[in-house]
């Protein structure tokens, strides 16, 4: 595997920009940007524009925002026609946020179908299958001579009209989609016959993968993962072959979802952590901070309750941390496998309550482990065997709702369409710390006074 290549210096990177990948380019820019601003923005003048439009789309949100501004409308143009369908449009309605009026010059500039392209792809909601599809594919009509479409496809190769095709899509008159046979397979066929005549001889192994274009992309991203694919055809009104999906754009969806989850679970919202402005970043964590706030105050209002009880044992104020923790990071773990499965699908409402079941099972289980530990050392901390019997049952309890609640909390939240990962944490944490808490100080205060 090769390592990733970052060149700091401007004139050297400039020198080397033909021997390095567009990621390792835009890698080093990243560096020289915080280094210096202007030479980045000297180095990002003089890409070349085959590889700008790659180059753009591997740098982070913000900063690509500021180079839209930057480059000149005849760049960006340029820049927007050497990409693939799918990334020009990406790229296209980027700009139209930044600047519509010169989005404008940019789509007038371009050449007729890439205008088409680039309409139709618009079309598509963010999370439809369509809105991830490039146009360019590799297709033969199902009366066409395997050896005319392979002389068609190296005058695109050569044109460099198509990139990444593995395999030709067979569609009849109506641009149906009937086969998709991979160029390994494909070689191996008499160049003379047709497509009809193989098919007709495997029609079973040359079944397409198709979905359709306006499926949720995160119901594609499962069957990649299933069925191990590297493409899927795209398919519209009637089964009309449309486009495909490929991997890379697979793989940029997931990259996306762990990372949307990651941050809802930590309360953040991943727009403004690439803000430049910590002050407005600050102000977005301040809200789930606050909300964390007035739930670690309900948690105070419960031990003051028990402030007679903490004044007459000074142990119980030692020891409650240990009890909140416990809950709190075993709820945690079991949020984080519900959460996760959810988005996988490998859990939904039919039969979650297995998975509840599982979760409480395991609670129960590493409640009591962890009970007789802790009821042992407190036992011998204090030298006081009904202080251990408190932690003991306390733990129990604590872990159990843990265990409950880290299960149920994103299943009830799924069942009213948000999001699971959205607010779970803090939920999950205000039940483990009052149940902490409340058991705890209670316990102690009925079996100890």
């Amino acid at each position: 595997m090769q390592d990733e290549i970052i060149i700091k210096d401007p004139i050297e990177l400039l020198e080397k920009i033909e021997e390095l990948h567009p990621s390792d380019i835009a890698n080093s820019l990243k560096k020289l940007k915080k280094a210096d601003n202007d030479e980045f923005y000297k180095v990002l003048k003089q890409l070349p524009d085959d590889i700008l439009g790659d180059v753009l789309l591997e740098l982070p949100d913000a900063i690509r925002e500021e180079t839209y501004q930057f480059l000149s409308i005849e760049q960006l143009t340029d820049a927007v026609e050497e990409l693939e369908s799918d990334d020009a449009t990406d790229i296209f309605q980027e700009i139209e946020e930044v600047d519509v009026e010169k989005a404008k010059e940019i789509f007038e500039g371009l050449e007729a179908e890439d205008q088409q392209d680039i309409n139709w792809l618009k079309r598509y909601e963010e999370e439809e299958a369509g809105a991830f599809m490039q146009t360019e594919l590799f297709s033969a009509s199902i009366n066409e001579s395997i050896g005319d479409s392979i002389k068609r496809l190296k005058v695109a190769k050569d044109e460099d009209e198509l990139e990444n095709i593995h395999q030709v899509f067979v569609i009849n008159e109506e641009k149906v989609l009937i086969a998709s046979i991979l160029l390994e397979d494909l070689i191996i066929f008499d160049f003379s016959k047709t497509y009809k005549e193989i098919i007709n001889d495997r029609e079973d192994n040359f079944r397409p993968f198709k979905v359709q274009d306006n499926e949720e992309i995160d119901d594609v991203v499962k069957k990649f993962e299933k069925y191990d694919l590297s493409v899927v055809a795209v398919v519209g009104y009637g089964d009309m072959l449309i486009g495909r999906i490929t991997a890379d754009d697979i793989l940029d969806v997931i990259e996306q979802n762990a990372t949307e989850q990651i941050y809802q679970l930590a309360g953040v919202d991943e727009e403004y952590e690439h803000e430049e402005d910590f002050v407005t970043t600050s102000k977005k964590r301040a809200l789930w901070l606050s909300l964390n706030l007035f739930t670690a105050i309900l948690a105070s209002l419960v031990i003051g309750i028990f402030d007679t009880t903490i004044q007459q044992y000074v142990a119980l104020a030692i020891l409650m941390p240990i009890v909140a923790s416990m809950g709190g990071n075993a709820g945690t773990q079991t949020l984080a496998v519900m959460v996760r499965q959810l988005a996988l699908g490998e859990i939904d409402l039919d039969n979650s309550k297995d998975a509840v079941k599982k979760e409480i099972f395991i609670s129960i289980f590493n409640g009591l482990t962890f009970a007789l530990i802790m009821g042992v050392i407190a036992s011998l901390w204090f030298g006081q065997a009904m202080l251990g019997v408190v932690i003991g049952l306390s733990m129990i309890i604590n872990l159990f709702a843990a265990g409950f609640f880290g299960a149920s909390i994103p299943l009830m939240l799924k069942r009213f369409d948000i999001d699971p990962a959205v607010g779970s944490t803090v939920l999950l944490t205000t039940v483990t710390d009052i149940v902490g808490f409340l058991s705890f100080l209670g316990l102690a205060k009925l079996i100890l006074l």
